[in-house]
This record gives C-alpha cells, structure tokens and sequence, in this order.
C-alpha cells in the first residue's frame, strides 16, 4: 500500500501557509506604508467664538464681537512630487468679524496671514524645503504624528513663532468619539513689531511708533484621534496686543478672545473623516492581519494532516516477462 495526496489538501495546506505569511506582512510592511499624510488634502477647518477686536474705522477696540476663525488647508500636489516624501500644505488663516463676512476675497478680512508647511508624510514632522514660510518647528503642527502617544508633543504656535508644550490630559469624548486631550497655555511673549500712530500706545506727541507686538493664549486645547493623529476639536484664547517700546502694559488690545472653539460642522466632518481613516489603518494592521493568521493557521493545520494521512493505494505488481 502506499499514500497519495489529493490536490484539495494541497491546495488548502498552500493557501494556508500563504495566509501565514500575508497576516505579519500586512501588519508589519503594508500598514507603516499605509500611515502616510496624503499630498491632495483640501479640508477648512471654522472657530467661532466672541470677544475683542480693534476696529480700524472707529480706531479703538470694540468688545462682544462674533469672531470667527477660517484655516484652510490645501496640499500642493506639484511642490509635493518635487520634494521627495514630503506633503506641501499651503495654509490661510482669516480672522473675521460679522461686519467683513462673508468676505468674497479673504485678503477683506481682518486678519490675513498665508503660510506654506512642509511635512514629512511618514512622521509628520517639519521638512524644511520648498520655499516653507515660516520656519517651523515641533512634533506637531495641524495635526499629531500616527500613533499618538500618551504623553507632551511640541506644538508649533504660528502666532508665537514658537512651539508649546501640549501636555496629555486623558482621553475625551467629540460628538460621540473618542481622542485623546492635550491642553496648553502661552504666556505674554514679545512677537515682533509694527508701525502705528504713537496715539495708539499712548505716546500722541509722536506721529509714528515702532510699537511691540506682544502674544498671549488664555489656553490651547486639542483633541486628537489616536490612530492617524487628526485633530477632531480645537480651541484657542488668542490674546494680541500692541505696546509702547520697551513698555510694560498693553496699550492696544487687537484681538482678545477667551475661547474660540471648532463649530459643531467642522468637529461631525473631522471625525468622520477621522472614523474614516483610521478604520482603514486598523483593518490594514489588525483585522486582516488577524483573520489571515487565524483562517491561515486552520487551513495549514488540516492541510497538513489531510496530506500526512494521504489516500491509500493499492500497489499493482508488474507484468511478467515474456519468453523469448
């Protein structure tokens, strides 16, 4: 007697062992790969809230006014191939009131600053190419690295120039979804300066200051989905005022707002863009990975024993010779 084995153990001990290697293969080389910032991004991202601002027609500032935010963030998908591995976002930012809403050229608005950030799409981090204005620097700006970690990141702050140290407060709840919480606050610090009529920092004898710019922040509040590093709600108490050279108090207040906070639109749209991708990182990651390695495992197993058991054969003896 001898064995043979049929083809369907065959097959099914070889996409067994197939499964076995795809699963650590996904998990370990596919989904790293996978994790990446995309090139072609087109998201805007809306605070509102109410406070402070300086108002040029009447030349003084007016409080209890609808303030509202706009940060829109599109990739540059030539600047991007020409980089290597970096992403190039170009940014706006306008700071409005409801007097210049809607605005039909963001350059009406009250506030207008246009900056370039190049990242590196594996970990996020600053790539200093490519024409990127400002200078920036940090762990984190617009949003956190994949695999947020439970500890402080450096957060660039454009308005300060500078980074700060978001420190991990627990995880929180944003329209039913779950991220982690980093809070900070910006002390009052020297930002630049700027040519203003000295009556505005009461110097009226002179017709023209170089008057400090100074920067504060009543408190910085993010939270970050876990998985892709999104920020899913986002608040901000920007303080900016003006100050006599080399004086000690605020003698203009620009713009003073204690929370201004992403509108109920822009949080639902994070996260399901959020619920989005990081479904795909997890399924890539984990899901597929396990299911390969468990359906893989079964297969290899009972492939194996089906092989090792055969199918009994009678052998035939050979035919006797012929007389010559």
């Amino acid at each position: 007697m001898r064995r043979t084995a049929s083809p369907f153990s065959l097959v099914m001990l070889g996409f067994g062992t197939f499964l076995l290697v795809l699963a650590p293969l996904l998990a370990w080389y596919v989904q790293p790969r996978a994790a990446v910032n995309p090139v072609d991004i087109d998201t805007t991202a809306v605070y509102t809230g109410r406070g402070s601002v300086f108002d040029l027609d009447r030349v003084e500032t007016v409080s209890g006014q609808a303030i509202t935010v706009t940060q829109r963030v599109r990739g540059n998908v030539e600047a991007s191939a020409d980089s290597g591995n970096a992403a190039v976002w170009d940014v706006i930012t306008t700071v409005d009131t409801d007097k210049s809403l809607p605005a039909a050229d963001p350059h009406d608005a009250l506030d207008f600053a246009p900056h370039r950030w190049v990242l590196d799409r594996q970990t996020t981090k600053p790539v200093h190419c490519c024409e990127a204005e400002p200078h920036i620097e940090g762990e984190a700006y617009l949003k956190f690295p994949f695999d947020v970690q439970k500890r402080s990141y450096q957060w660039w702050d454009n308005t300060l120039g500078d980074t700060v140290v978001m420190r991990y407060r627990g995880t929180e709840k944003v329209q039913g979804y779950t991220g982690y919480r980093f809070t900070a606050s910006v002390p009052a610090t020297k930002t630049g300066t700027r040519l203003v009529p000295g009556s505005l920092v009461d110097e009226p004898d002179r017709p023209q200051v170089l008057a400090e710019e100074w920067y504060s922040n009543h408190g910085l509040e993010l939270v970050v989905d876990q998985a892709t590093g999104r920020v899913v709600y986002a608040q901000t108490g920007p303080r900016r005022t003006l100050r006599a050279p080399g004086g000690d108090e605020d003698a203009a207040v620009l713009l003073d707002a204690e929370k201004l906070a992403f509108t109920t639109a822009t949080q639902k749209e994070a996260v399901r863009q959020a619920k989005r991708d990081s479904g795909q990182l997890r399924m890539v990651g984990e899901t597929v990975p396990v299911g390969a390695a468990v359906a893989g495992f079964v297969l290899a197993v009972t492939g194996g024993i089906l092989v090792a058991r055969g199918r009994k054969e009678e052998e035939r003896p050979g035919l006797p010779g012929t007389a010559q």
